[in-house]
């Protein structure tokens, strides 16, 4: 029963390369192709689904054997690393979970997507994330679980931009994109200290041997992918992203940042639990992070004006106490508290669009007093306690100050010392133009320039060259006459003959028997 494992990622992503080949080919376009679009994409992820409650059915009954190797991907040295899944527990339980969820969000987008001018592709990427969230939690190493998260922060770029013409979506998904970038790089040295120290990045093996590791092993691995988490999961200090995130379509917002993705984060330390028992310091700022996420996704989401946002801000705070209680060591309550909310937050999203038409004719709940009658505290609020713009000042500014710096130093010390190319605009880009100088030179020979260079460097070369070419034409070109110019031409396609008839296949024997003959 484990074989089948294999087969839960791998059909939505089989789905997603139809849907994108066929997209690109121009088979799968329009109106007409949004049928064949929908049901190579609901299929896909329903079959994947009774899969994956198939293999929860045999883990419930002891039918599993825990773990299913494909063979070796990759080996060099001590390094192995194996196509491996998870067949039991938590991990089983949250694919079956997830593939449900993503099937429902599948059947709303079919109607929800209807006409858009991007239908293929946001059922190409929806399919494609599908694949990769199925392969990060049931990834058995790190390496698939790491590729199964990458995959799904490019498809939550991808449809962030959704509506690319518009700056304010591209700027954001980028924004948010950068933003999850510092997580994968926390994951990659995660995946790093691990192989270091074990000589394994199976966590199986990782998870079984944390005693073996010292306090400080154990808490810098945990750390690293504690901040992985963080930046997953939109925890303090890379809360603000979330917002962010709100541009895309809502079927996109309630899969992504509803019910799937965000708890990615939550995921993954409850995935390394025994690693995290063994690092007190690494708990202690899990709790402490949610705990403060947890206080500023509900003081943030007090003022906001809209349901995405407050959405948005809600998972915030959600997110925050379950990472609170995985710091606090209730490991079993986080991962009920994951499922809860996924199912329940999910829910929420798919049903925003229609909120105003079930909210009509009720009075809205305004701001709570103990907000309101503090300014310091609204204010605070509405602008989400200043964080985009500390980032602003504490990142983004200095980068940029940086990257001004570094051009005016290229500019102005680099190019005028060692010289620069000629610019774009003087590059010939026809064989016309290359005639035409050609022409003009012969017609005005004293304009004849040999060389050209800028810079000190480049001024250097330039005079050096043109002392050669002055050499060469007033010494030797002129000394020896323009008959003998035209004989040592005759004598050059001579050789040219003589070297093409050396190169001909019966002298090339003749001369390979010759070098044997001095040989031996």
């Amino acid at each position: 029963m484990d074989l089948i494992v294999i087969l839960i990622p791998l059909l939505p992503f089989i789905a997603a390369a139809v849907i994108g080949v066929g997209h690109l080919f121009g088979w799968l376009d329009g109106e007409a192709g949004e049928t064949t679009t929908a049901d190579t994409a609901s299929w896909a992820i329903i079959l994947s689904g009774l899969l994956a409650l198939t293999l929860l059915a045999g883990d419930m009954l002891g039918k599993n054997a825990g773990s299913f190797s494909v063979g070796q991907w990759l080996g060099s040295d001590t390094l192995s690393i194996r196509v491996n899944f998870i067949t039991t527990g938590f991990s089983v339980m949250l694919a079956s979970l997830f593939s449900v969820l993503l099937f429902i969000v599948t059947r709303f987008s079919v109607n929800y997507m209807h006409k858009e001018a991007g239908f293929h592709r946001f059922f190409f990427v929806l399919s494609l994330f599908s694949a990769a969230m199925l392969l990060l939690v049931l990834s058995g190493n790190a390496v698939g679980t790491f590729i199964g998260w990458e995959i799904a922060g490019l498809c939550s770029y991808l449809l962030i931009a959704y509506f690319y013409e518009r700056p304010v979506a591209a700027h954001n998904a980028t924004r948010v994109f950068v933003t999850n970038r510092i997580g994968d790089a926390a994951f990659i040295l995660g995946i790093s200290l691990c192989y270091a120290w074990t000589d394994s990045v199976n966590w199986a093996k990782l998870t079984a041997l944390p005693t073996q590791l010292s306090t400080g092993q154990a808490t810098s691995i945990a750390l690293c992918f504690a901040t992985a988490a963080f930046a997953k999961s939109a925890q303090l200090p890379f809360a603000p992203w979330l917002a962010r995130a709100m541009e895309g379509p809502t079927p996109s917002s309630a899969v992504f940042y509803g019910a799937v993705m965000v708890h990615a984060g939550v995921y993954l330390l409850i995935l390394l639990q025994p690693v995290f028992e063994q690092a007190p310091l690494a708990m202690v700022l899990v709790a402490l992070v949610g705990l403060l996420t947890a206080v500023y996704g509900f003081a943030v989401g007090l003022t906001q004006t809209d349901v995405k946002s407050s959405l948005a801000f809600a998972a915030t705070g959600q997110l925050g106490l379950m990472f609170l209680e995985c710091g606090l060591g209730l490991w079993q309550l986080a991962g009920w508290h994951l499922c809860a909310h996924a199912v329940m937050r999910g829910y929420q999203f798919l049903t925003s669009p229609s909120l105003p038409h079930h909210v009509h004719g009720n009075p809205i709940r305004p701001v709570t007093s103990a907000v309101a009658g503090r300014r310091w505290a609204y204010v605070a609020s509405l602008q989400r306690f200043w964080l985009d713009q500390i980032t602003d000042w504490t990142l983004v500014k200095p980068i940029r100050r940086l990257a001004h710096d570094l051009t005016y130093f290229d500019d102005h010390i680099v190019d005028r010392t060692f010289g620069v190319s000629a610019p774009a605009i003087r590059v010939m880009s026809t064989l016309a133009q290359l005639e035409e100088q050609k022409i003009g030179a012969r017609l005005d020979n004293d304009s004849d320039t040999f060389a050209q260079g800028s810079g000190l460097a480049g001024k250097l070369t330039e005079w050096a060259a043109a002392l050669t070419h002055w050499f060469e034409d007033s010494f030797v070109l002129r000394g020896i006459g323009k008959s003998a110019i035209n004989y040592g031409r005759q004598l050059g396609y001579m050789a040219n003959k003589v070297e093409l008839l050396l190169f001909s296949p019966r002298y090339l024997v003749l001369f390979i028997f010759i070098t044997l003959l001095i040989a031996f």
